[in-house]
């Protein structure tokens, strides 16, 4: 009923403490029983999914003490205190102090565990209002970052979610352009390592000779121009994230002492015999197949499924054109900030030219192309920012609607009227492209 939460039941007297914890338990609840206090103090905590039910009086330091502490260190942690029987004085204290709830000596069992019972009510539900204030703020963060309405953006950012407070290595695959290292970023602002350094390394920039300086440090006069001692990308990243980008550039050589880093989280200056613990999340980034590379010996097979634990794969921009136009106009945004222009006016025709290409480049071929608008230059894709104006006080919406008629009638008449054929071209099911067809007013037989 209550899984993963305790009450922690602190009475000095073996023989109460031993007949109460046995009727929580067979009530169903987890029991951590301590003889005094102090034996109790390590197990509170700030976000502790616990309860505390304490006798006022025990050696040392006493129950009113331990309710003190408990407010001091989580005032949401109720706090159930337990007096002698006359001493009200004692309980009003207690109720004023924040205790959640009081009983009197003597009291049947029943009135305990019920007592216990709504104080557990009460902190599960505190704990999941935070862990959702929590996700929800993250969540907003992210959504103003990692853009996108289509489902595969709303996998991304619930994968990112998902493994932001982990431990594990990531795995970042995606096509040039598609945002890996913004994803990265997310990944590390999300977590509880965010106070921390996050360093990016981008693996195909550095010259082998640097490489592994650059990556690992090194001492004075490890080699002939270290000249001091120079703090390497890793344990730069110590408490923190280090993202390894085109990771399959790394030098063969250099795999297998990353891999060593990975397996012992350990490190070792060039011109050290010192190994330095380091606490460090890897994320690595790609846009190739490093499985295939590996059966190809270009990239260390060992070093591939050590990396290979939680994978995110972002989606080309291709497979994701709802996001297009918002992408396009938050660029645009951007854009006008950095350059000091006013925002120009999205016609009907630019927005069909922007939906019907392919986007190569991704999500940054859609910001220079934004750039390109802003400063008023003929991008080298046909995108012409001196495009026919559509109708004044068009909205956004109605414009999306037009391209997306217009998308549905060229894959009509590229396949003859044919829904199977459109449908497999559209990539969208039957009853959703006769939905469509319904509201734009599209007649198939025009196209047959």
């Amino acid at each position: 009923m209550f899984e993963g939460f305790k009450v922690l039941f602190v009475e000095d007297d073996p023989p109460v403490r031993a007949s109460l914890t046995q009727t929580l338990e067979l009530a169903g609840l987890e029991v951590l029983a301590c003889g005094s206090a102090e034996q109790a103090l390590p197990h509170i905590q700030a976000g502790a999914q616990l309860v505390v039910a304490t006798d006022v009086r025990l050696p040392g330091m006493d129950g009113l003490a331990l309710l003190d502490h408990v407010m001091a260190t989580d005032p949401h942690i109720p706090v159930v205190v337990v007096t002698a029987h006359g001493d009200v004085a004692m309980a009003v204290r207690a109720m004023r102090t924040g205790a959640y709830d009081f009983i009197e000596k003597p009291f049947a069992p029943e009135r305990f565990v019920d007592a216990l019972t709504r104080a557990l009510d009460k902190r599960v539900l505190r704990v999941a209002v935070d862990e959702l204030r929590g996700q929800l703020q993250r969540r907003s963060g992210m959504e103003a970052v990692l853009l996108g309405n289509s489902a595969a953006m709303q996998n991304v950012r619930r994968q990112v979610l998902n493994l932001a407070d982990t431990s594990a290595d990531v795995m970042i695959l995606g096509e040039t352009g598609t945002g890996k290292e913004l994803v990265a970023r997310c990944l590390h602002d999300q977590s509880l390592r965010r106070d921390r350094n996050f360093v990016a390394i981008n693996c195909g920039g550095l010259p082998e000779a640097l490489f592994e300086s650059e990556l690992f440090g090194h001492e004075a006069g490890a080699f002939t121009s270290s000249a001091k001692r120079r703090i390497g990308k890793i344990e730069h990243a110590n408490g923190g994230t280090l993202l390894l980008d085109e990771i399959e550039t790394m030098p063969m050589v250099l795999q297998i002492k990353m891999l060593r880093v990975l397996q012992e989280r350990r490190v070792e200056r060039l011109g050290s015999n010192e190994e330095l613990p380091v606490n460090v999340r890897v994320i690595a980034a790609t846009k190739a197949d490093l499985r295939a590379l590996s059966e190809q010996q270009k990239f260390r097979g060992d070093l591939y499924y050590r990396l290979n634990v939680a994978t995110l794969q972002l989606p080309p921009l291709r497979e994701r054109r709802e996001d297009i136009a918002l992408l396009f106009e938050h660029f645009v945004a951007q854009a006008c900030s950095r350059y000091e222009r006013a925002a120009p006016e999205l016609s009907s025709q630019r927005l069909r030219e922007l939906m019907a290409h392919d986007w190569p480049g991704n999500v940054r071929e859609v910001r220079n192309a934004a750039d390109r608008f802003v400063l008023d230059i003929v991008s080298c894709e046909g995108v012409n920012p001196d495009a026919a104006i559509g109708p004044a006080g068009s909205s956004l919406a109605q414009q999306m609607d037009q391209v997306e008629k217009t998308l549905i009638e060229a894959a009509l008449r590229r396949c003859q009227g044919r829904v199977p054929a459109a449908m497999e071209l559209l990539g969208c099911a039957k009853k959703t492209l006769y939905d469509k067809l319904h509201r734009h007013a599209i007649e198939l037989e025009r196209f047959r």
